[in-house]
């Protein structure tokens, strides 16, 4: 298991460092975004993104998959963070928040990225404004094979 450090004020810099990540301007500015909850952060690792800040409730149920994503993120050279309920739920801006929450690097979804020969057919959107229209693309891109 990795070290964790703890931080137990609200005052503390880190806190409010990972809390100004709920404005759209700090997350712009400093190319993070924050998440929460265990089964998102699993599904990030499964898709090979880790954290580069983890903060962990000492109010958080235990969990065998909680325990591996710690590690792999200490193993990374990430930051693990223990804090009370109370400032977990500072940062996340939930009264009843999960016990564990990430900070991540913005990932590179630029269309250079793209193997574009993994799929004989792509969708692309830009600034969709109805999650409504995103639904429907993505139902035809799955009735048509889009990859």
């Amino acid at each position: 298991m990795a070290e964790r450090r703890r931080i137990t004020g609200f005052s503390n810099e880190t806190v409010k460092a990972i809390r100004s990540l709920r404005d759209k301007k700090h997350r712009k500015a400093s190319g993070r975004f924050l998440a929460e909850g265990l089964r998102l952060l699993t599904d990030a690792r499964a898709c090979g993104h880790l954290p580069e800040t983890l903060v962990l409730s000492e109010a958080r149920d235990p969990h065998p998959l909680l325990g591996e994503l710690e590690a792999a993120v200490a193993a990374a050279g990430g930051t693990v963070i223990e804090t009370t309920p109370e400032i977990l739920s500072k940062i996340t801006g939930k009264d009843n928040p999960q016990g564990v929450a990430g900070v991540f690097a913005e990932f590179d979804t630029s269309l250079a990225r793209l193997d574009r020969h993994a799929a004989p057919i792509w969708l692309v959107a830009q600034a969709l404004r109805d999650p409504g229209n995103l639904g429907t693309m993505l139902r035809t891109g799955d009735a048509i094979g889009a990859g």
